[in-house]
């Protein structure tokens, strides 16, 4: 059971050094200070490391070269204190897999089973149907199967294992994985109760592998089942696994997203991000807070009031004047009924989101791991109302998408991903919030 983020140490077999550095730059990514070493050498204890990855240089060698090395690499796991052991494989599925998977769970012991999600959709492989694609190939007819030490001459991922292993395997279809993580951590839980010690599961896309991480997470964390699940993949589960894991045990941390822009690319985002997290939206009325009359402080102080109630229930909360079929504040007329000009109430507009994010974060009793921002005036609104004199720019998550922390203020060092309103795709403001979610500083 892991007990604390202390303790999460996470060991990776890997059976060569570029695959051993690719699992620990996605660990990295995630938040994990990580390191690859090669199996004669010990683990280093001059720096604090979370993550370690053995290079066994095992993807060729003879059967008893390769148990000696896993072994090895294990051995040094224990005396480090790893809590979290994962296998890291081939994105082409090269080597003797089925073996180093058998020694791994051999000497984890008996409850031990590999849950096997060879996809690494970044790179253009998929598994469906158990079969590896490499850019929509079986691997089998690429050429990969000309390797000259070991051709691929199978793309059935559970046959390809059972060359080597003596365990029993099984494959759960991208059909359990779509319906969600629920429905997939009871078939996870129904292929461990029949004995299978390694089971094999599809996944064509990230998202997929984050479902499986996350119905991996809920077995180990409820104790559902008895067994020590080991991921083993090219990098991409290993990653949400050790994330998923992190973030179920260490103190709740919020993450508040305030989206300002009416955009219909903003809407498409607004959507996506409510359907991945779960979260239901605080929406803040764009007409209301468009007036220098006593409704923009009648406005903020019901959404203030509704947001501390919606972060009890969503680990990311959700604050925006974008609501479908509302129709757009006609700011020329609002501007001539209280003499002011069109700028000083979308400055009044942006004002108000920025003050309700404020206030929230000021008055709830969670953590705030980092804030996401849509559209430049909110943004500087934000830095504004929290009297930051800037933001100290860090990282590109992605173009025109910044990564930084807040300078001084009320809130300092406080993490920020800003966005424009017109950038990216559906997946943009999701994928920015789960950046955020890497980083482990907060107020």
């Amino acid at each position: 059971m892991i007990t604390g983020v202390e303790d999460m140490k996470i060991g990776i077999v890997a059976d060569d050094l570029t695959g051993a550095n690719a699992t620990g730059v996605r660990l990295t990514k995630e938040g994990f200070t990580s390191a690859t070493i090669v199996y004669s050498n010990e683990i280093p204890h001059s720096h604090p490391l979370e993550a370690v990855s053995i290079d066994t240089d095992s993807r060729y060698a003879a059967d008893e070269v390769v148990v000696e090395r896993v072994q090895r690499a294990m051995n040094s796991f224990e005396e480090w204190g790893a809590k979290i052991i994962c296998k890291r494989i081939d994105s082409t599925a090269r080597g003797k897999i089925g073996l180093e998977i058998d020694t791994v769970l051999n000497e984890l012991g008996e409850n031990s089973v590999a849950i096997v999600v060879a996809a690494f959709p970044d790179s253009d492989r998929i598994t469906s149907g158990g079969y590896l694609l490499v850019d929509s190939l079986p691997v089998q007819e690429t050429d990969v199967a000309k390797d000259p030490l070991k051709p691929i001459e199978e793309s059935y991922i559970p046959a390809i294992i059972a060359e080597n292993s003596k365990n029993k395997i099984s494959h759960i279809g991208l059909n359990s994985v779509l319906r969600g993580e629920e429905a997939l951590q009871k078939s996870l839980e129904k292929h461990i109760e029949q004995n299978n010690r390694i089971i094999v599961v599809d996944a064509v896309t990230e998202e997929n592998i984050e479902v499986i991480a996350e119905a991996m997470a809920s077995i180990e964390m409820n104790k559902s089942s008895s067994s020590l699940l080991v991921p083993v993949d090219p990098g991409p589960l290993t990653a949400f696994y050790a994330s998923a894991l992190s973030h179920r045990t260490t103190e709740i941390r919020k993450i508040i997203a305030t989206i300002g822009s009416i955009t219909s690319l903003s809407g498409k985002q607004l959507h996506y991000l409510v359907d991945k997290t779960h979260s239901s939206p605080v929406y803040v009325s764009a007409k209301k807070l468009a007036s220098l009359g006593s409704s923009w402080d009648e406005e903020v102080n019901r959404s203030v009031k509704n947001a501390l109630a919606r972060i009890e229930e969503d680990d990311v909360l959700i604050i925006t004047t974008y609501a479908d079929n509302e129709k757009l504040v006609d700011l020329a007329k609002v501007a001539k009924e209280e003499n002011t000009t069109q700028d000083a109430l979308a400055k009044r507009i942006t004002n108000g989101l920025a003050k309700i994010t404020r206030l929230v974060m000021n008055e709830t009793s969670y953590a705030i791991q980092g804030c996401f921002t849509s559209g430049g005036d909110v943004t500087a609104s934000l830095v504004a109302e929290t009297e930051a004199s800037g933001i100290r720019l860090e990282e590109e998550v992605m173009p025109l998408t910044a990564y930084g922390t807040m300078i001084g203020g009320h809130f300092p060092d406080l993490p920020m991903v800003t966005k424009g309103g017109m950038v990216g795709d559906k997946r943009s403001i999701f994928t920015s919030v789960r950046y955020l979610k890497t980083k482990r500083s907060g107020i």
